[in-house]
């Protein structure tokens, strides 16, 4: 056995990582090399200096605790049923509150055709009134869309100009994607 394999198992001894068979033949050694005997005996004094012992800290739990840790687990337990409770009634309220605005809401809402209707049919000079206004408005309206008609024709026509907006647009939507996007962690 060669001297630095001895050393090298000496500590694993003293680890308890040697086997019973090494053991025998460190032993062996130890008894024809008085280097390693002298390695061993710095190593036991170092050993003995650096040792510290560690109190053995034994907690024991008491039943009075263990039986306070239950009671505010169940104390825990109840209140949770009873916010859990709670909610669901709240929800049961809500629903039944929600369900009449909803058809109130609805019946609203389609009665308001019928309301115009008999309005038109009982207010004939309002009806002629609103019609001429709105015949005002739907001129405003098919003036609008005959400009629009030729801004696109013109637009349609000439390649360069739809590409170009075509551009614009996509720049607009990258730029609006960008900012709203998610603010990311620094």
């Amino acid at each position: 056995m060669h001297c630095r394999d001895a050393k090298q198992w000496l500590s694993a001894q003293c680890d308890h990582d040697l086997a019973q068979s090494d053991v025998k033949a460190l032993q062996e050694h130890l008894q024809e090399c008085s280097d390693c005997r002298a390695f061993k005996r710095h190593h036991d004094r170092l050993d003995t200096v650096l040792y510290i012992p560690t109190p053995r800290i034994r907690t024991r739990i008491s039943t009075d605790n263990m039986m306070l840790a239950i009671q505010q687990q169940k104390r825990i337990t109840q209140q949770l049923e009873d916010l859990r409770t709670q909610q669901q009634s709240r929800m049961e309220r809500w629903r039944t509150t929600g369900a009449a605005c909803i058809a109130l809401a609805f019946f609203t809402l389609s009665s308001i055709p019928l309301l115009l209707l008999v309005i038109l049919i009982t207010q004939t000079d309002f009806t002629v009134k609103v019609l001429l206004l709105l015949n005002d408005v739907i001129d405003v309206f098919v003036i609008l869309a005959q400009y629009l008609q030729i801004g696109l024709t013109l637009v349609t026509r000439n390649n360069g100009l739809l590409s170009g907006i075509a551009f614009a647009v996509v720049v607009m939507m990258g730029m609006w994607l960008r900012l709203m996007r998610h603010p990311q962690e620094a």
